[in-house]
């Protein structure tokens, strides 16, 4: 079993895997990967800090092929109440099932939408990562409840616009 666990810090090179080929042979992939290497997660972070532990590990049941992905890690997201840092802890474990082109079209058109990817190839493990991270971020992030301040809480109205309209109507 030692011989199909590969390690992996991810520094120069992406990792590209023959997803049925891994899954047949119950191999293993683990890593660390710099949040700045998922360049579509950039625009939900409030900086690029942090990393990411994976691991990514085939198996097959039958004639059902699954990757199971774990995620750990931490990620500084822009709370939408004040917009200031907001720390986000990611404790991610998904099981996809691997399909061909033509049985997740089958899936998608029954509706019974599973948790399935097309196998592939060349699959990119950094680009299925990055999915799994935004698919598991919040919509709007928000720190708890009167934890934070307003962002313009120095900003006072001195007049209501209204009040100045009624004025000038008068004149």
């Amino acid at each position: 079993m030692g011989e199909n666990i590969y390690h992996a810090r991810l520094m120069f090179a992406r990792p590209f895997i023959d997803s049925l080929e891994f899954a047949k042979n119950g191999k293993e992939l683990c890593g660390e990967i710099s949040l700045i290497d998922l360049p579509r997660l950039s625009d939900m972070l409030i900086n690029s800090e942090g990393s990411l532990t994976y691991r990514v590990i085939g198996s097959q049941e039958g004639d059902s092929h699954k990757l199971e992905i774990t995620l750990n890690g931490k990620c500084n997201l822009r709370c939408q109440r004040c917009l200031e840092e907001l720390p986000y802890p990611l404790d991610i474990s998904a099981h996809l099932q691997l399909l061909t082109a033509e049985m997740l079209e089958e899936i998608e058109d029954e509706g019974s939408i599973e948790d399935a990817i097309e196998a592939s190839r060349h699959l990119d493990v950094l680009e299925l990562i990055e999915d799994e991270v935004l698919l598991n971020l919040p919509f709007a992030p928000r720190h708890p409840e009167g934890t934070c301040a307003a962002p313009i809480k120095d900003l006072r109205q001195k007049d209501n616009p209204f009040a100045i309209l009624a004025a000038l109507k008068k004149q």
